[in-house]
């Protein structure tokens, strides 16, 4: 199947790399202006006390999009993670009052956990579920933002009676969760969430699929990525920024994204950088959830490929603009689905060209040959094959730059996350019980 190239004034007759499989899309989002400062983003009601629930100290997607919420509403809201870590310390930078609730043992349930290693956590269990609800009782609604705080805020619902909202950052499916925790999901949705939001199409198709809801009901919300923060950033001096980040100032930077993970597909980046004489992979980011046998492998690739020296692996960094602005191109690997896909978002804005693989919510971020270029998930072939028609045509990777710096700003700007978040919540304080329960029990 040849891909759908989108109409543009700026198109011109392109090569088409292996065959592309692109999921349905919705139609993009109405365009909007950028540049509104947070502050200002329009309510129409008042605004509901919040407590945020995230079971994470890490710093992830989902608690990337609930650091600028938990910000603006740090002056009536309040959260509680499950885990300490440095996300604590960014939210309370921000302002946001913070309460960490703890329990080792149910912070090692892991997503393929069995019915008898959830059984074995149950006191511990039940002490998170206690104090939480404790903190509920002091708001107006309870916003979770993981699964396991979904989880223990609808086991306790009946102690604190507030609506519940859940922001669903993830595909519902067996290859990311075991059947125990699918299962404890579709009857927590049912029975005790009222309102659920998903960060995109992808999504909703999976917790329809999981629930019974139907998809169209479930309103998502994308992301929104700071475009400021990339505006601050010169790239005009692409060498000296290099040489202030220890990168190599005259190679071709392939830059990739995320944690050290195999379903992000570092090693199908690594294959593809093989087959590129003198392209250079910069991996940003660090092993998270132990992962770090994945990164050693990734190392042990790269020098059995011949190709160590031109692979750098850079670790976490906390100042990604700076790090996209000094690449090439962009690129993201995931061998699964996608929920939705920040960094390439991220990597629009920072107006530098974005290789994509083609499935779940991506398809409805990157337009193949308009705003970006989609390949096969898992291809290395295709991957390199990409790589190579944008490095040898530098018009083209400018046009699909510029049209993606557009469509970053008008399409996932943070202004439009808050408001349209903002409306949800407002919704769940006012309505509770009349959306998601309703659905479920047709």
């Amino acid at each position: 199947m040849r891909p759908t190239l989108d109409a543009s004034p700026l198109a011109t007759p392109l090569p088409l790399v292996s065959p592309v499989f692109i999921d349905p899309v919705a139609a993009p989002a109405a365009p909007v202006s950028s540049g509104t400062p947070a502050s200002t983003v329009r309510h129409t009601g008042a605004l509901p006390r919040v407590l945020f629930v995230d079971q994470s100290g890490q710093l992830g997607g989902a608690e990337f999009a609930l650091l600028q919420l938990a910000e603006h509403c740090r002056s009536h809201s309040e959260v509680v993670l499950l885990s300490d870590g440095p996300f604590r310390t960014r939210l309370e930078a921000l302002g946001a009052r913070v309460q960490v609730i703890n329990d080792a043992s149910v912070s090692g349930i892991a997503r393929q956990a069995s019915a008898l290693n959830c059984l074995r956590v149950l006191p511990g269990i039940v002490r998170q579920v206690r104090a939480l609800a404790a903190r509920a009782r002091a708001f107006d609604v309870l916003f979770v933002n993981t699964q396991k705080a979904l989880v223990l805020g609808a086991l306790g619902k009946a102690l604190y009676r507030k609506p519940v909202i859940w922001y669903q950052h993830d595909i519902l499916t067996r290859e990311h969760f075991g059947r125990v925790q699918l299962s404890v999901i579709k009857w927590a949705v049912r029975l005790a969430v009222d309102h659920v939001v998903v960060n995109s199409q992808a999504s909703a198709r999976s917790l329809a699929a999981l629930t019974g809801l139907a998809a169209d009901s479930v309103p998502v919300v994308y992301n929104g990525i700071d475009a400021s923060a990339f505006d601050r950033v010169d790239g005009t001096d692409i060498g000296s920024l290099r040489q202030r980040l220890g990168l190599p100032e005259h190679a071709w930077l392939a830059g990739l994204f995320g944690r050290l993970a195999p379903w992000k597909g570092q090693h199908i980046a690594l294959d593809a950088l093989a087959r590129l004489p003198d392209a250079h992979l910069v991996l940003v980011g660090a092993p998270l959830f132990g992962e770090d046998a994945y990164a050693q492998r990734l190392r042990d690739q790269a020098a059995a490929l011949g190709i160590a020296e031109r692979v750098h692996f850079a670790g976490f960094q906390d100042d990604v603009p700076t790090w996209m602005k000094a690449m090439n191109v962009i690129l993201h690997t995931s061998t699964e689905p996608e929920p939705f896909g920040r960094v390439i978002v991220e990597g629009m804005a920072a107006g530098r060209p974005v290789i994509a693989a083609a499935a779940g919510g991506v398809t409805e971020i990157v337009r193949h040959g308009r705003n970006g270029w989609l390949v096969k998930p898992g291809d290395a072939a295709a991957l390199a094959e990409a790589i190579a028609v944008l490095r040898t045509d530098p018009a083209l990777a400018q046009r699909l730059a510029q049209q993606a710096l557009i469509d970053a700003r008008a399409e996932f700007s943070v202004e439009r996350y808050l408001e349209r978040m903002i409306d949800e919540l407002t919704a769940a304080m006012q309505r509770p019980g009349d959306r998601t329960n309703t659905q479920a029990s047709r």
